[in-house]
């Protein structure tokens, strides 16, 4: 079947390797992806929200699936586009609908689900400029840190964890002012919750869901988890803090109310369900939905997969996950992130990639990549995500990190330390 796969990041080049390697994929067409989803497939260089040129492609290419890798053309509604549409409705899409990713696109709206659902959370309020007085009231009364959380989707900038209460507030009018645009017309109040995080992912089917590797990520731009957060600069799978008993927790206390959650509130939920989890003590809570699957743990997560990732989908998209076998395989995986000198604030692009045969144990999976005369050049903040799966993590760390040494460009740099906090 023909393939069509959304977005150009670490996350899009890690599923065009697995879809690719599917006896059912016979072309995988990338919109608009990178250096190294050209490995894998043709890569077309549409914007994905355009949803126009999307169904251009779609048609002539006579496409047979989609899958939406990044969470802005879902949010905007690329799934409900392509229901409604008679040209484009006998397409299954993997990712959700506008009503269904709604839980990444307005926190306000996500935390109130999990209220109704008894869904363990962070307590918190929100805001708008109607009510500014009132917000500004609350945080003089609220214990630090303060965590403000922009409702919509700011790039991955709009939460702010804060120490002085009047620096919240100064940042309270800053954001419902516009520091985020439309996404901080609503501003999220929370109380900071303190312990270790984790990611859980799910696939669902609107009723059923099946449960992939869990992963941790680590967002610290410097060694020992220090300095300003990032898109993430790494991330290992499994996660050894989280045994059976506490994965049970999550599936009881979490993903079966939130599956359920969705079904009776009559959003039809076809895709990803990402959890980012905090570990308190012994018990999960939720910090955040998304929509997708996240960046960089995708890269670690898809190596444990053992299953035909578009068999996978198709049994998403066919309603069929309850009798669906998700085969992970027992291995650690993890990756490193090589990112742009001066990531995450203002960085050069064009810088030429060389080194990239040179590595030995692991898997290159391009981020920020543009080929340009057959030349790999850097197209972005987070570069290129070096991934390894052996028998042990400490192994995995150790040749993901030994690889990354060995790929060069003007300004690079990464962590040498991902995971090994948990070892």
């Amino acid at each position: 079947m023909n393939i069509l796969l959304i977005g150009s990041g670490g996350r899009e080049c890690a599923f065009a390797w697995k879809l690719s390697q599917s006896e059912k994929c016979t072309n995988l067409f990338i919109a608009p992806g990178n250096a190294g989803t050209a490995n894998y497939g043709k890569n077309v260089n549409i914007n994905p929200n355009d949803f126009e040129a999307v169904k251009s492609l779609a048609l002539k290419e006579k496409i047979e699936l989609l899958v939406v890798g990044p969470e802005e053309p879902l949010v905007l509604g690329i799934h409900d586009f392509f229901a409604n549409d008679e040209a484009l409705a006998h397409i299954p899409v993997i990712g959700p609908k506008k009503e269904g990713a709604i839980l990444e696109g307005s926190k306000d709206f996500s935390k109130q689900f999990m209220e109704r659902h008894h869904i363990p959370t962070a307590k918190s309020k929100s805001f708008t400029n109607e009510n500014l007085q009132e917000g500004l009231d609350y945080l003089a009364n609220h214990a630090t840190p303060i965590v403000l959380k922009a409702d919509g989707l700011a790039a991955g900038k709009g939460v702010l964890i804060l120490d002085n209460v009047a620096e919240a507030q100064d940042e309270l009018k800053l954001m419902l002012g516009g520091k985020f645009g439309n996404a901080g017309s609503t501003v999220v109040i929370e109380e900071f919750l303190t312990g270790i995080e984790l990611s859980v992912f799910i696939l669902s089917d609107g009723k059923n869901y099946v449960t992939l590797p869990e992963a941790k990520d680590y967002k610290r731009i410097g060694q020992g988890d220090t300095g300003l957060n990032t898109g993430g600069m790494g991330s290992v799978s499994p996660v050894p803090f989280a045994d059976a008993a506490f994965l049970n927790k999550i599936e009881e206390r979490i993903i079966k109310p939130t599956v359920n959650g969705l079904a009776s509130e009559g959003i039809d939920y076809t895709g990803f369900i990402f959890f980012g989890l905090i570990k308190v003590g012994d018990d999960p809570y939720v910090i955040e939905y998304n929509a997708r699957m996240g960046d960089p743990e995708t890269e670690s997560v898809i190596l444990r997969i053992e299953n035909d990732l578009v068999e996978l989908f198709l049994a998403s998209a066919n309603k069929e996950l309850g009798n669906y076998e998700i085969k992970i395989s027992p291995k650690n995986a993890a990756t490193v992130v090589i990112v742009a000198g001066g990531y995450p604030g203002e960085y050069e692009k064009g810088k030429t990639i060389s080194g990239l045969e040179n590595i030995r144990d692991s898997y290159a999976f391009h981020a920020g990549t543009a080929l340009e005369g057959g030349m790999v050049k850097t197209n972005g903040g987070r570069v290129l995500a070096i991934s390894s799966v052996k028998d042990t993590q400490f192994e995995a760390l150790q040749c993901a990190t030994a690889d990354a040494a060995r790929i060069y460009f003007d300004g690079k740099y990464f962590r040498e330390d991902i995971g090994f906090d948990l070892i």
